[in-house]
């Protein structure tokens, strides 16, 4: 089936070009070595939940992130799995696991954190999304260094998120749940932060790939579902707690994040309820990403590997998660 899948990708998208005469393509990954590129992704190893109460340990064990075919293909498996309680950032001493906890079902989450993000450009992310209930996959961006104070005060920009994909829903178009969602998170750090957001029904989410992208400038933030429009987010629409700043929280550089959660909050909260056993393993294939940027952007915000202090990852400890 992967194969497949990929078959068509190949012939149906074009070599890189840029989305506009005055964009450049200033990072990528087309997915094409033999293994995930170490100096473009990281893992996260932990069986946090994401602070959503998801039910997946994050490993980056091969079975569950692996090149197949030209396409990353994170995989969510249903196995008895043991990993760390909590994220680096929260350990006491972050290179060891501190407590471990059991759970019923392993995935993966890649990010560019420290070694690639972008302030402002077009970031797209070719993919083809899992489905059943208590599918979560997510593509995402977090602050590089929280600026201005811990989640969501320095800001979270969802690209795309999804649950529940296929399984009956009386409201959708096909009676299938079909719902994409793109949301900022943003204002004072939790539990007072504050969200807004869109949701579309996009029937052909539940066939093939499809392009995922957002166009972020100073004053906006645009959200595309294979390059058409369907939500735009205004400077007036956020703020921060952490500055009077009329771009803050999202006028600063931030890494992109790949995932894909099992159960949590949103998913078991909506469509059938819960989570189903049925029909694993769950893949979220992504064929490639892509980041542009505009020549006055490159200028001023060319990616480059960051290193969290201390005290940034202690205020990171309750950040968003999928």
């Amino acid at each position: 089936m992967i194969r497949r899948l990929l078959a068509f990708a190949a012939l149906a998208v074009p070599l890189p070009a840029a989305a506009a005469p005055d964009w450049q393509l200033v990072w990528s990954d087309e997915f094409s070595g033999p293994a995930i590129d170490a100096s473009k992704w990281s893992f996260d190893v932990d069986c946090w939940g994401g602070g959503n109460n998801e039910r997946q340990c994050y490993s980056d064990r091969p079975s569950n992130a692996r090149i197949v075919d030209g396409a990353l293909v994170i995989s969510a498996l249903r196995e008895n799995v043991t990993g760390p309680a909590l994220p680096a950032s929260q350990r006491a001493n972050p290179a060891k696991p501190g407590e471990l906890v059991k759970r019923d079902y392993s995935s993966a989450r890649l990010s560019t954190h420290g070694k690639a993000s972008w302030r402002y450009g077009r970031i797209e992310v070719r993919a083809s999304l899992p489905q059943g209930q208590g599918t979560w996959p997510a593509i995402w961006m977090l602050p590089e260094a929280n600026t201005y104070g811990p989640w969501a005060a320095s800001g979270e920009i969802d690209i795309l998120e999804a649950v529940n994909l296929g399984v009956p829903c009386k409201d959708c178009p096909a009676g299938k749940e079909d719902t994409i969602l793109g949301t900022l998170h943003f204002g004072k750090p939790w539990p007072n932060n504050t969200h807004k957001g869109n949701e579309v029904h996009k029937p052909a989410v539940l066939a093939g790939f499809h392009t995922y992208a957002i166009e972020w400038q100073p004053d906006q933030i645009i959200w595309q579902f294979d390059g058409e429009t369907y939500a735009v987010r205004k400077q007036s629409d956020w703020f921060t707690s952490g500055s009077t700043s009329p771009g803050a929280p999202f006028d600063q550089p931030f890494h992109l994040i790949l995932n894909l959660a099992f159960g949590g909050g949103l998913a078991e909260s909506r469509g059938l309820k819960g989570v189903s056993d049925s029909n694993f393993p769950k893949r979220f294939l992504i064929d490639w990403v892509r980041v542009w940027q505009k020549p006055p952007q490159t200028a001023s915000s060319t990616p480059a590997a960051s290193t969290m202090t201390a005290a940034t990852a202690a205020s990171s400890a309750q950040e968003g998660g999928k």
